[in-house]
C-alpha cells in the first residue's frame, strides 16, 4: 500500500489532472505548461499507489521533495485560476518568482531521482525523465509576460497614462484580462476583495482601493462599449416553456463589492450602500475608507438600507424573482436591566394608569427621555408593558402628554424587535390621531413614528390603510420644516407599495410635490424628486404629474441637479415619455445636450435613464419628421388638385 508521501504525491497530480483549470489571464502560458507538465506524471501516479514493494522509510524520504513541489505548484495554479486577474498583473515582480521557485523545486526534486527505490516500469520511468528535462529547459529560460501589457496596466493604476489615450488603454486591458462579460467582472471583483477578507501575507493592503477603482473603470468602459450586456442576470423567473430566463439586476440593486443583488443592504459613514457580509469583511481587514469613493471613514458604524431592501423586495415580487433571504440574524438581544432600573421603569408605568393628569403628563415624560438615551431601555421598556400604556394616552385631552406619548413610541420603535410589538398592539390608528389632532410637535413625532415602523414592509400596507396618508400629505403643506421633512421621509417609504401610490395621488400629494421642485429655495429638494420619480411609475401619477407642466423644471434638473435629482429627473420624464406631447415639449426645452451628458457623466441609474429616453426621444423625432415630409406632400397633392390636372411643380412656385 503506498505511503504518505505517495499519497500526497498522487493526490496532487490528480488534482491538477482532474479538470476545471481554466486560465484566463496575464500568465495563462506559464500555467498552462506548469499544469500540463504535472499531468505528465499521471502514470507515475497511478503506479506509485499500486507499488507493493520498497521499503517505506526510503520510500517516503524519495517521495516527499516532489510531493511538497507539487503541493506548491498546486497552490500557484490555484491563485492563476482564481485570483484577482489586475492583482496578479500588478504583482508581477512576486509572481514570476513563485513560478521560477515551482519549477526549481520540481526540477531538483526529480533531479537524480531515486528509481530503484520505488516499483514503477521502465516506461513509466522515461515519461518521468521526460518531464524532468522539459522542467530542466523552464528553470534556464526566462519567459516573462508582455511588458506592454503590464506598463499600460501600471499606467492606470498610477493615474500617469494620457488621459486622451484612457480608452484605448482600457480596451486592451480588457481583452487581455478576460474582462469581457459581467460573469467576468463579477468573478473578478469577488476575487479581488476575498483576497483583503482573507488577509495574511497576500493581503493587498493599501492599494486594493486603487484596485477596485481600476476595476470600476474597466467595468464601466466594457458596459458603455456593450450596452446591450447589460447589468447582471439572475435567471429564476421561467417563461411559457417553463424554461428560466434571465432578468437583469438594476445597478443599484447590486453591492458594489460583489455586484450580486444585495441581501442585506447597510449605509456607511460615507452614505454608500453595501451588502453587510461583503462590507464587514472589508472592515475586519483593517481598511478604513470607503471602497466606491476612498474616502476616509469617521466610524465604522453600519446602518440597514430599509428604503433599498423594500425597493428590492418590490422589484423582486415585479420579475418574479424569489426575494433574496438574510443570512440569521444573531439571537434576539435581551435586556439586561438591573433591579434596581426595573423597579423604575415600573413605577414609572404605574404613574401612567394614575387617574391624576399631572402623574401622567410626568411619567410620560420621564419614559420619553428614558427611551430616547440607549438600546437597553428601549428593551426593559417593552418588557415591562409600557406600549398599551402608551397607547392609551395618544386620545388624551391633554396635548402635552400626548406627546410624550407620542414620541416616547417613536424612541422605543427605534429597536427592531419593538416594532412589531407597537404594530400588533395596535398603535397606527392612535398615531394617525395625533397626527390630525395634536401640536405640531406631536405631530411631527407621529410623522417619524410612521417613517420608522414603515421600513417593514409588511406595515406599509397596514399604516396605508389608516387614513395616515392623506394626513401625511397635510402636515407636509403646512407643517413646520421639521414636520414636513418628516411627512416626506414617510410618504416615500410609504409609497414605495404600489397601493399607497393611488391613496397619496388622490391625497393631492402630486401638486404639492410639483410645488416643492419648483421653490426657489430649494427645501426638501431631493425629498420631492424621490417621491415624483416614485410616483410616476403610477399610471394615476403620470396623469397628476402631466398636468403640472412638468417638463421644463424635469429638463432643467437633468441639465443642473444634484446627481440623484437628474437620475429621478430622468426616471420622471421617461416614465411621461409614453405621450408625444411631453416628447415635443422637451425637445422645445432642449432636452437632448443635457441627456447626452447625463448618458455619459450620470450614476448608473441615470445613465440607463438617459440611454432610454435618449432612444424615445430619437424615435419621436423620426417619427415626427416623417409626419411634416407626409404634411408637405399632401399640401403640394392639394395644390395640385385644386389649380387643375396641366399645372407642374414649377407653376407651384
Amino acid at each position: 500500500m503506498a505511503g504518505e508521501a505517495a499519497e500526497r504525491v498522487a493526490a496532487a497530480v490528480e488534482a491538477v489532472g482532474s479538470g476545471g483549470w481554466e486560465f484566463r489571464n496575464a500568465y495563462r502560458r506559464q500555467l498552462l505548461a506548469l499544469s500540463r507538465r504535472i499531468r505528465l506524471l499521471g502514470p507515475f501516479a497511478e503506479e506509485l499507489r499500486e507499488a507493493r514493494r520498497g521499503p517505506a522509510e526510503e520510500q517516503e524520504r524519495a517521495l516527499a521533495p516532489l510531493a511538497d513541489a507539487l503541493e506548491k505548484a498546486l497552490d500557484l495554479l490555484q491563485l492563476g485560476r482564481d485570483g484577482s486577474r489586475i492583482f496578479l498583473v500588478l504583482d508581477r515582480d512576486k509572481v514570476m518568482k513563485k513560478f521560477h521557485e515551482s519549477i526549481a523545486h520540481l526540477e531538483q526534486a526529480l533531479c537524480d531521482f531515486p528509481y530503484d527505490k520505488l516499483d514503477i516500469s521502465d516506461e513509466v520511468r522515461e515519461q518521468v525523465e521526460l518531464v524532468h528535462v522539459q522542467l530542466k529547459r523552464a528553470k534556464e529560460r526566462v519567459d516573462m509576460p508582455d511588458d506592454e501589457f503590464y506598463n499600460e496596466l501600471l499606467s492606470l493604476y498610477n493615474k500617469s497614462h494620457d488621459p486622451s489615450a484612457e480608452l484605448d488603454i482600457l480596451g486592451r486591458l480588457s481583452e487581455k484580462l478576460h474582462l469581457m462579460t459581467i460573469t467576468d467582472l463579477t468573478q473578478e471583483s469577488i476575487a479581488l476583495h476575498e483576497m483583503v477578507a482573507s488577509g495574511g501575507g497576500n493581503d493587498p493592503g493599501e492599494h486594493i482601493e486603487k484596485m477596485s477603482m481600476l476595476l470600476k473603470k474597466i467595468k464601466d468602459f466594457v458596459q458603455t462599449q456593450n450596452p446591450e450586456m447589460g447589468p447582471p442576470v439572475i435567471t429564476k423567473l421561467m417563461d411559457s416553456n417553463g424554461q428560466p430566463r434571465p432578468v437583469n439586476i438594476p445597478d443599484e440593486f447590486r453591492c458594489p463589492i460583489s455586484l450580486e443583488l444585495m441581501k442585506d443592504p447597510v449605509i456607511v459613514a460615507t452614505g454608500q450602500t453595501y451588502e453587510r457580509s461583503f462590507i464587514e469583511k472589508w472592515l475586519a481587514s483593517g481598511h478604513h475608507t470607503c471602497p466606491n469613493t476612498q474616502q476616509r471613514m469617521p466610524n465604522t458604524t453600519l446602518t440597514p438600507n430599509y428604503v433599498l431592501r423594500s425597493l428590492i423586495a418590490q422589484w423582486c415580487e415585479a420579475n418574479g424573482v424569489d426575494p433574496p433571504k438574510r443570512s440569521t440574524q444573531p439571537d434576539k438581544p435581551t435586556s439586561s436591566c438591573s433591579p434596581s432600573e426595573r423597579a423604575i421603569i415600573d413605577a414609572l408605568l404605574s404613574r401612567l394608569c394614575s387617574a391624576d393628569p399631572e402623574e401622567q403628563r410626568s411619567a410620560a415624560a420621564e419614559l420619553r427621555l428614558l427611551a430616547k438615551r440607549n438600546a437597553n431601555n428601549r428593551i426593559c421598556i417593552a418588557e415591562a408593558g409600557a406600549i398599551p400604556l402608551l397607547l392609551s394616552l395618544l386620545s388624551s385631552s391633554d396635548l402635552q402628554t400626548q406627546e410624550h406619548a407620542v414620541t416616547a413610541l417613536l424612541n422605543l420603535s427605534i429597536h427592531e424587535d419593538n416594532k412589531s410589538s407597537i404594530i400588533l398592539s395596535g398603535a397606527v390608528p392612535g398615531i394617525v390621531h395625533v397626527l390630525k389632532n395634536g401640536s405640531m410637535q406631536a405631530r411631527e413625532n407621529a410623522a417619524a413614528t410612521l417613517f420608522s415602523l414603515s421600513v417593514i414592509d409588511e406595515y406599509k400596507v397596514t399604516i396605508g390603510g389608516t387614513g395616515a396618508i392623506p394626513a401625511l400629505v397635510v402636515l407636509l403643506s403646512e407643517g413646520s420644516p421639521r414636520g414636513m421633512k418628516d411627512a416626506a421621509a414617510a410618504l416615500f417609504n410609504l409609497c414605495i407599495y404600489q397601493g399607497n401610490k393611488g391613496r397619496a395621488i388622490r391625497a393631492g400629494l402630486v401638486p404639492l410635490i410639483m410645488g416643492l421642485v419648483t421653490n426657489p429655495t430649494g427645501a426638501l429638494l431631493d425629498e420631492a424628486m424621490a417621491i415624483l420619480s416614485i410616483l410616476s411609475s403610477h399610471p394615476e401619477g403620470k396623469t397628476a404629474i402631466g398636468a403640472a407642466e412638468p417638463v421644463p423644471v424635469l429638463v432643467e434638473m437633468i441639465g443642473s441637479g444634484s446627481p440623484r435629482n437628474r437620475e429621478n429627473a430622468a426616471a420622471v420624464m421617461l416614465h411621461l415619455a409614453v405621450h408625444n406631447v411631453h416628447l415635443a415639449r422637451a425637445q422645445e426645452c432642449g432636452i437632448m445636450v443635457p441627456l447626452r451628458e447625463l448618458a455619459l457623466n450620470g450614476t448608473e441609474r441615470g445613465k440607463r435613464k438617459a440611454v432610454q429616453l435618449l432612444e424615445r426621444m430619437s424615435r419621436f423625432l423620426v417619427m415626427q419628421h416623417e409626419d411634416i415630409a407626409s404634411q408637405q406632400l399632401d399640401e403640394i397633392e392639394r395644390q395640385h388638385a385644386a389649380l387643375g390636372p396641366n399645372v407642374t411643380e414649377a407653376d407651384l412656385d
